[in-house]
């Protein structure tokens, strides 16, 4: 079936613009404004990469990634944080994310590691079903 992406940002012009530059290249994105959204996002239909934010109002980030992994443990999980808290991108990966990216993101950057992650989590799942 191929990549599929949920985009977590309390930004609403930043995950419109996610949003279009994965449907550009065909991939479908869901977008969520919050974590207890994207939570529920992920009991309803599979996804295999989330872009995370790290600082959203209420349930942030690191929280939302623990979840993640507790409910989802396959789906890999791509934190987007700002220059100064790259120790919360460290703190993410150490916590079970698959990498992150710095803001302002650069789109190929964050497509490249979202295709890896897809390819690690599709790798992950042959070894679970074996």
């Amino acid at each position: 079936m191929g990549l599929r992406v949920l985009a977590v940002d309390d930004e609403a012009d930043f995950i419109e613009t996610l949003v279009k530059r994965f449907t550009y290249r065909q991939i479908p994105v869901t977008a969520a404004g919050n974590g207890p959204d994207a939570l529920a996002f992920l009991e309803r239909e599979p996804f295999d990469v989330v872009i995370l934010d790290m600082r959203m109002p209420g349930m942030d980030g690191l929280a939302v990634l623990q979840e993640i992994k507790k409910r989802h443990p396959l789906v890999e999980v791509i934190i987007l944080t700002g220059h100064a808290s790259v120790e919360s991108g460290m703190q993410g990966m150490s916590l079970g994310a698959y990498d992150y990216v710095l803001k302002p993101v650069d789109f190929g950057e964050l497509l490249e590691k979202a295709k890896k992650a897809y390819e690690r989590k599709k790798l992950n799942e042959s070894r679970a079903d074996a």
